[in-house]
This record gives structure tokens, C-alpha cells and sequence, in this order.
């Protein structure tokens, strides 16, 4: 069947824990496009989501850091992070250990990718979920990029895990929705967090949305890293939802700064043909 859904959000922390510090109308609007997703993604009546996220050091730390991995399990729980903080409360997710095996085999076949039977969520995932599956009833087979400790994948790889999910969603009869989950230009845990490069966020967005593989993948990490702080790193996922797309143009539904969430708060979706 083939991918029913593929879009790409932000994650950070701040959206739901700092939320009562946004200016109000900007964090309703934020909210009712979370809600449009989730409504969108419910409409295609997906039998699971992969989430490709970029998660930070929960899972994964430098003594064992896969450059991808998929969590093969039939139930995952999170978020990892102090509910008072992240103001979500810790729950058990639904997985599907079957798909996600049939998934990891078919990606096998062109990307080396890591697989986890055990996961804790970070906000990485957990924010979105909040919004998009509020009642935790759709399986989810996460899936990550290192985005945070070099060396990291070139983009062309993450480009390549992308496809290799899109090929492994059509290749079953379940109806898989996908999406990205990170950041653009933000600078976490530093003096300059809360700096926004509004001009990089819109530029890269609009290669986003036209789908130019060319462009997308032209980024250098030392590039990025000036431009868009180390936060940045995390348009991998971005791109591997771009590639999912298989060459379908993107619509971004919202996109804002709001420093005290860090980052420019992003959602959109890829206009694929209905299944």
C-alpha cells in the first residue's frame, strides 16, 4: 500500500512546557495546526506512523550511537524527561513489532540501520504525539537520526533513509503514515538559546516544500552550524520526510519564531496522491 501521509513538525520541549510564556494568539495558532495534522493523518486511516526523529542522548549516547535506527517493539513508553517539566504525562505508546520488523528488513536493504526492542520517548517524539495521536491509540514505529553527536550521517544519507522507509511502507499491505520531527536554526543549551535565523528557517522551507533534492542536500554541516546553531543539525529528518515524499511538493501550514520555544515552530505536509 502506498504511504498515505507524510509531513514533517517541530518538537521542542518548550511547546508544551513553557507554553503559558508564548504570546497567546501565536501559541493557539500553533496548536490548531497540531490539531489540523492530527485530523489530516486520522483521515487516511493509517494502520501505523513512523515518527523519524532526532532524539537526544535518551536512547542513544556516545558509546553505542547508531547513525539510524527503528524501534521494534509492541509497546514503548514515554517521555523520558520529568512530566512536571515537559507538562506531558508519561503513558504507554502502542507499537507494532511485527511491522516494524517487515520495515527494518526492507531498509536493510540499502541504509544500515540499527533496530531497538526498548525505547523511552523523549520530547522529540512526545511533543508531537501529544498533538497528533492525544489518546496514544495509533502504533507508532519510531524511528532516529543522530543529529547530536559528530560525526553524523551525511544529508545524502539521511536522504537515502527516507526512500529506503518509502520503499519498505509500499512494499506491505498496511496504510503507514510518516512524518519528520525537529528542529531548524535553533541553539539548545547555549548563551545563544532563543536566537532565531528567521531568513535560513524560510530559505530552507522553501526547498522543502518544492522537494529540490539538489538543493536540500547542498547543506555543509559547517554551513548549517554558523547559520542555524547545532539545533540546525536536525533538518536531517526534515529531509528523510522529503525523500518519503518521492518527489511530491510540500505545503508549509505554519511556520513562526518563538524564542522562548527556541525555535521557528514548523509543520507541513507533502501533497501525495490518495490511497
Amino acid at each position: 500500500m502506498p504511504l498515505v501521509y507524510c509531513g514533517a513538525c517541530s518538537h521542542a520541549p518548550g511547546i508544551t512546557g513553557r507554553a503559558e510564556r508564548a504570546d497567546t494568539q501565536t501559541r493557539q495558532a500553533l496548536e490548531s495546526a497540531f490539531r489540523r495534522m492530527g485530523d489530516d493523518i486520522r483521515a487516511t486511516r493509517p494502520d501505523a506512523l513512523v515518527v523519524i526523529a532526532a532524539e537526544h542522548f535518551a536512547n542513544f549516547f556516545m558509546n553505542n550511537m547508531p547513525a539510524f535506527a527503528i524501534g521494534m517493539a509492541d509497546s514503548y513508553e514515554g517521555p523520558i524527561e520529568d512530566e512536571a517539566f515537559l507538562r506531558i504525562r508519561r503513558t504507554t505508546v502502542p507499537g507494532n513489532k511485527a511491522l516494524s520488523r517487515r520495515l527494518i528488513e526492507n531498509v536493510m536493504q540499502t541504509v544500515d540501520v540499527a533496530y531497538a526492542e526498548e525505547w523511552k520517548f523523549d520530547h522529540g517524539i512526545s511533543v508531537p504525539l501529544h498533538f497528533l495521536t492525544p489518546d496514544y491509540d495509533l502504533p507508532i514505529v519510531p524511528a532516529n537520526i543522530n543529529c547530536q553527536g559528530p560525526p553524523l550521517a551525511p544529508l545524502s544519507r539521511a536522504w537515502a533513509f527516507g526512500e529506503a522507509l518509502r520503499r519498505a511502507a509500499d512494499s506491505g499491505p498496511e496504510r503507514i503514515a510518516l512524518i519528520g520531527a525537529g528542529g531548524l536554526s535553533h541553539w539548545p543549551a547555549t548563551p545563544d538559546s532563543g536566537k532565531i535565523n528567521q531568513e535560513w528557517d524560510r530559505e530552507f522551507l522553501r526547498r522543502w516544500s518544492a522537494n529540490d533534492r539538489e538543493a536540500l542536500l547542498s547543506y555543509t554541516d559547517a554551513e548549517t552550524y554558523r547559520e542555524a546553531g547545532q539545533g540546525g543539525f536536525e533538518i536531517r529528518t526534515f529531509i528523510a520526510a522529503a525523500a518519503a515524499a518521492k518527489g511530491a511538493k510540500g505545503t508549509v501550514d505554519f511556520c513562526e519564531p518563538v524564542p522562548i520555544f527556541a525555535v521557528s515552530c514548523t509543520l507541513g505536509s507533502f501533497q501525495l496522491p490518495v490511497a
